[in-house]
């Protein structure tokens, strides 16, 4: 199948699907689909979907299955950047293409059975009932079929099935009204999802053991605190998402201590670093970003940075979004004190 590369396909059941039932079900593995997004074919209970996602994403993005020392979130729990859209992804020829594709795939009837379904709707079907003759080949170069795809962060997630209608016509210059269709807005927060932003790893001094009444100096060994950019583009509209990193808040692990600075929150200084390197010589001084401990014994130091996400885009028009926070695991710190003797 050509450029579909290394895609796992699944059809499932479909009782009685919009394009005609469905009676088995089955998983393909189809040699092809490279690129941001995922090659699919399921009916989901209700009609079979294929896309293969054409946005191409630059700047400081980070890359799917990238590991991270950190966690990170939204501040506002019900926003995430969408799990799917619908974009143009066929012309006519590429419709008809396609079908013939899905036609090679011998498994289980599994291919003759989508290319029944597909030719039943784009070259026999009805234009009554919203379906379409010999694929608009009469209409190469004047519009594109729009389908489904799935934002490759969010492939698992059941939101993603979400877009269930198979590929729609869409002229050129003409805006559908679906309204998961893509947008400058679907792209800002698609992009805004895949900023790479800097992990919050925090040093310490002392590093291993602190002393109760002595401070603990915390800086960032990273400087690169600093904004960040990633961009998405499809179908003549670019948008591009901004990270600015506002300010590192500790979280002690206990109510037993005294932050420097007495909010806890410290300042992102201007090289992109947070808090200031302790060095022999700098005892006695307060830290600029720290925490004092008054009680023996074993705490877990959180750490997170706050950042401020806001995209634009080249149509013009862009909004701001939930911040997000990167928080470190919890680092433990043991607290001890100092032993005297009375004499």
């Amino acid at each position: 199948m050509r450029n579909w590369k290394g895609v796992t396909v699944t059809v499932a059941v479909g009782a009685a699907v919009a394009l005609q039932a469905v009676p088995a079900q089955a998983t393909v593995s189809v040699p092809g689909a490279s690129g941001q997004g995922a090659a699919n074919a399921a009916t989901n209970g209700k009609q079979v979907t294929v896309g293969v996602s054409k946005v191409r994403y630059s700047g400081d993005t980070k890359r799917k299955g990238a590991q991270s020392t950190g966690d990170l979130k939204s501040v506002d729990g019900n926003w995430t950047p969408p799990a799917c859209w619908y974009e143009p992804t066929y012309s006519p020829k590429e419709m008809e293409a396609m079908v013939k594709d899905w036609r090679d795939i011998k498994i289980f009837g599994i291919g003759d059975l989508i290319g029944n379904l597909y030719d039943s709707k784009y070259k026999t079907g009805d234009p009554k009932d919203g379906g379409y003759k010999d694929y608009n080949l009469d209409q190469e170069g004047k519009g594109m079929f729009w389908a489904a795809v799935k934002n490759p962060d969010r492939e698992d997630d059941p939101e993603a099935n979400l877009c269930d209608k198979p590929p729609f016509w869409v002229d050129n210059g003409q805006t559908p009204k679906e309204p998961l269709a893509v947008s400058p807005r679907v792209l800002g927060e698609a992009a805004a999802g895949t900023v790479d932003l800097t992990p919050t790893e925090i040093a310490m001094a002392p590093s291993t053991t602190s002393t109760v009444n002595l401070p603990t100096w915390v800086w960032t060994p990273s400087k690169g605190f600093k904004e960040k950019h990633a961009s998405a583009s499809v179908a003549g509209i670019t948008a591009t998402a901004t990270a600015t990193p506002v300010a590192l808040h500790l979280a002690p692990g206990t109510s037993d201590a005294t932050l420097f600075p007495a909010s806890g929150t410290c300042s992102i200084n201007a090289d992109g670093s947070i808090g200031k390197e302790f060095v022999a010589g700098m005892a006695g001084q307060t830290p600029s970003c720290g925490v004092t401990y008054q009680r023996a014994g074993t705490y877990g130091l959180k750490a997170s940075v706050t950042w401020k996400i806001s995209w634009t885009a080249t149509t013009g028009g862009g909004d701001n979004l939930p911040d997000s926070i990167y928080t470190t695991p919890p680092q433990t710190v043991t607290v001890q004190e100092i032993q005297s003797i009375n004499r």
